[in-house]
């Protein structure tokens, strides 16, 4: 699934039992999946506190937040020595189940705004970019009883569409593929993983060019849109066309 241009290969879309309350597998469990299957490193993506989380809502702000940042810490002090990314991010429910993959932000960030989980996607958005970091509508036409399909994507807000979910049913993806060739806006592609033996290991991500190993680099490529996708167990380009 890479080339000699794009050899890296990055999972941009997991999560784990620490933070999401869907999620199966630890910290440990995931980045050595990803890592046994040649991947050159990963985003963890918990769901943030308004969504499926499953930390304590009744914590102060400080120790909520720090957990998200746990996982990361966790993984990357295990993939010390493998020459393996570990990358912060997180998956933020901004209402009516909608949500975004949240990039190049760390843990600074959320302790700067108690509450940004309840911030519109207007306001969230801009706090994100004012950090330097990137959005992706995480799976935009998903259609499933917990979200409300009468309030649409807001690509104003967004720097990237998920066009490629591994969990979607296909004619979801294909809309995702079609808003983001009406908009311009670069597509990106995910496992949304949550157990360390999931099918979305090995059959979704992102390729690039050279190592991200923080995520200001990361941002940088996905700006750029330097990178390509996997899609369907091929690379695609990243701008939707």
């Amino acid at each position: 699934m890479t080339d000699e241009n794009y050899p890296y290969l990055y999972e941009t879309h997991c999560h784990t039992c620490w933070c999401s309350g869907c999620g199966v597998s630890t910290p440990y469990e995931m980045a050595g999946a990803y890592y046994e299957a040649g991947y050159a490193g990963m985003i963890f993506t918990d769901h943030f506190l308004r969504g499926n989380t499953a930390v304590p809502k009744d914590w102060p702000w400080e120790k909520k937040v720090s957990r998200y940042y746990d996982v990361y810490l966790a993984a990357r002090e295990w993939a010390k020595g493998k020459d393996f990314d570990v990358l912060f991010g997180i998956e933020h429910n901004y209402g009516h189940g909608k949500e975004v993959l949240t990039y190049g932000i760390d843990l600074d960030f959320l302790l700067k705004y108690p509450d940004i989980d309840r911030l519109p996607l207007s306001e969230y958005s801009r706090l994100v970019h004012e950090w330097g970091g990137f959005l992706s509508m995480a799976h935009p036409f998903r259609d499933r009883d917990y979200i409300d399909m009468s309030v649409g994507p807001e690509p104003q807000y967004l720097d990237a569409l998920e066009v490629f979910n591994y969990h979607n049913y296909p004619e979801e993806n294909e809309k995702a593929v079609e808003l983001a060739r009406e908009t311009g806006l670069p597509g990106t592609s995910g496992g949304d993983v949550h157990i360390y033996t999931d099918g979305g290991i090995n059959n979704s991500g992102i390729a690039l060019p050279k190592r991200a190993r923080t995520g200001e680099e990361l941002v940088e490529l996905l700006r750029a849109r330097d990178y390509r996708l996997v899609y369907e167990g091929r690379l695609m380009d990243c701008n939707i066309l």
